[in-house]
């Protein structure tokens, strides 16, 4: 962890003076009176406790801590508000949000989250261990206690599938978790047939994680009861957020796996998955909440974990099991509960206070590392910002300019009509849909028709290296009018993708995104709105509220043109990404994720 600004050193070099602050020798640089305690370790709520802290760290909890008190001692009367540990997401890619880590922690922090586990694997994909390095060292800079976990998936699947602008293996795995302790593990495995069937760098990356002490993150989307989950557990892969049902959970859960739920912006998986609980009556204790992910717009609108953890609640889940599976469960679930996820000595002091009724999830003050951050949803200090490297900037190397000719199908008759494959949105879930259409053919060109809400999509490879692309069809974005829209946030490759019913604004909005060095471009015949993104292509250098002002005006924009889809950008982003199924569109083709494995498959049937 960051050793310097914020004060989390490692445990065992604090424990004299914590023991001295606890018997009152030394002084509590904080005071914390009158809470009423979330304890999440016993499970209870204790009225009329105490907290004290000396720096990052708690040095007493309880009734009584006037020992601890000094002349310089700051103290707070909660007034029996609610004391919580401090939020943890225990799935999240910072990058999702378009944000850089400090944003990202300026957005999070006066809602209660002051903590996370971080896949900076779309950053990876890009610049590899470099974007991750510097993703590590910002993450450093902030009050967050920020865990960071080595991309396994560059590429996601294999160099046959897709194009990246990076390679990770067994030896880069292996170089980033020695960065730190707070290089915690190993991002989630993708290539779970990979894992399955014994692919060398798959299980060498596993291998180097575990021979470090860390932990190996999962991502498996065959079914529940199919036979290879066990196969996948194994491997010592035990924490897995592709949970989709109450079934997807309990199987997990039953081979010591940690569940992971989410409740992204664009896919909505708790209200399924909770019954495990609340229906089934599983043990929660390896269960967690996670985000996976939420926007910039979404965190100014509704929340980062503090929603995630009211939407559980509001699904039948005792508020402190909530708060537990947000806490000192993900904490255990990484080794940690020495550390964070819990009020208790010895802990980093990461504490929120919370008002009215505990169900509210009503987050007043933020306290993370023994400091107040965060007072009544604003932060309540700065810090110096994390200068980016100039490797961070100027990637999309396109070396073309595109033209509607790009975008022309070329099908296999000459006229009449073609039988095609098409990706089907499904919305508020990452899944897809393959779907077998009908399109218009003229003159050896293939004419999706927009009246059947068909459209056409193309992702051209943007990193450098040769310059390929690969076009496609995709059914459910409701475009109303003609429309395109331009991006180079697309999971996980993220190479250049646009998606429309227009070859020629396709083609300008393209040129749009290349001109601006990476970003979101939303066309219609009425005007352009654009979103620059111009660290690696995916994040903004500007500042949170900026961010989320132009997220919200491409959401509107692509609603205008006709696109009913909640968090449609955030939907349409990962129809690139080659490990979920059904069906998906990268710069080598169509990629086709079945029980057999995954295949590119050719775009007429």
């Amino acid at each position: 962890m960051n050793t310097t600004a914020w004060g989390r050193q490692p445990f065992v070099e604090c424990v004299p003076e914590l023991v001295a602050a606890a018997r009152g020798d030394l002084k509590a640089s904080l005071v914390i009176r009158n809470v009423r305690l979330v304890n999440v370790i016993s499970g209870e709520i204790l009225p009329g406790m105490s907290i004290a802290a000396r720096g990052a760290r708690i040095v007493y909890v309880g009734r009584d801590v006037s020992h601890t008190i000094g002349e310089e001692t700051k103290i707070i009367d909660a007034g029996g508000k609610y004391a919580a540990p401090g939020l943890l997401d225990g799935h999240c890619h910072i990058e999702s949000t378009q944000m850089t880590a400090t944003e990202f922690a300026r957005a999070v922090l006066p809602l209660g989250t002051t903590g996370g586990f971080f896949d900076a694997h779309e950053i990876s994909n890009v610049l590899g261990l470099d974007g991750l390095r510097f993703m590590l060292e910002e993450a450093r800079s902030t009050p967050l206690a920020a865990y960071m976990q080595v991309a396994s998936c560059v590429p996601s699947t294999h160099p046959g599938l897709e194009t990246t602008g990076a390679f990770i293996g067994p030896e880069e795995v292996a170089e980033a978790l020695s960065w730190g302790d707070d290089m915690i593990g190993l991002g989630e495995v993708m290539n779970f047939p990979g894992v399955v069937y014994g692919d060398d760098k798959m299980i060498g990356e596993i291998q180097a994680t575990l021979a470090a002490g860390k932990m190996a993150d999962g991502h498996f989307t065959w079914k529940s009861d199919d036979w290879r989950l066990p196969v996948y557990a194994a491997s010592g892969v035990n924490g897995d957020h592709e949970c989709v049902t109450a079934e997807d959970v309990i199987e997990r859960v039953r081979l010591g796996m940690y569940a992971k739920m989410r409740q992204g912006s664009a896919w909505h998986d708790v209200a399924a998955t909770i019954k495990a609980h609340t229906e089934g009556g599983l043990d929660t204790r390896r269960m967690m909440l996670v985000t996976d992910d939420r926007s910039s717009e979404s965190l100014k609108n509704e929340g980062h974990m503090n929603f995630v953890v009211r939407h559980a609640i509001a699904q039948g889940v005792k508020p402190v099991t909530a708060f537990q599976m947000a806490t000192i469960n993900t904490a255990e679930r990484f080794g940690l509960s020495r550390d964070i996820g819990a009020i208790i000595p010895g802990a980093y002091a990461d504490i929120i206070l919370l008002d009215g009724n505990l169900a509210d999830v009503n987050v007043t003050m933020t306290i993370a590392a023994g400091q107040v951050v965060a007072e009544n949803g604003r932060m309540a200090i700065d810090w110096e910002r994390y200068e980016l490297p100039a490797s961070a900037f100027n990637t999309v190397k396109l070396n073309r300019e595109l033209t509607a000719d790009d975008f022309a199908i070329a099908a296999p008759v000459a006229e009449g009509k073609a039988a095609a494959r098409a990706i089907e949105v499904v919305e508020n879930h990452v899944e897809t849909i393959e779907r077998h259409v009908q399109v218009n053919v003229k003159n050896g060109i293939a004419l999706p028709d927009p009246g059947e809400d068909l459209c056409k999509m193309a992702v051209f490879e943007r990193h450098g290296k040769g310059g390929g692309h690969a076009l496609g069809l995709v059914k459910g974005i409701g475009f109303a009018k003609r429309a395109a829209i331009a991006m180079t946030v697309a999971h996980d490759s993220h190479n250049l993708t646009v998606i429309g019913n227009d070859d020629k604004l396709m083609a300008q909005a393209g040129n749009r995104v290349a001109e601006m060095q990476g970003g979101v471009v939303m066309l219609t015949e009425d005007g352009m709105t654009e979103f620059p993104l111009a660290v690696g292509g995916i994040m903004s250098d500007e500042p949170f509220e900026t961010v989320a002002s132009r997220s919200e005006a491409i959401s509107q924009a692509l609603l205008q043109a006709g696109c009913p889809l909640n968090n449609a950008f955030m939907t349409l982003s990962l129809l690139a990404l080659v490990v979920i199924p059904e069906i998906r569109l990268s710069d080598k083709g169509l990629v086709r994720i079945s029980a057999e494995g995954i295949d590119i498959v050719p775009l007429f049937v």
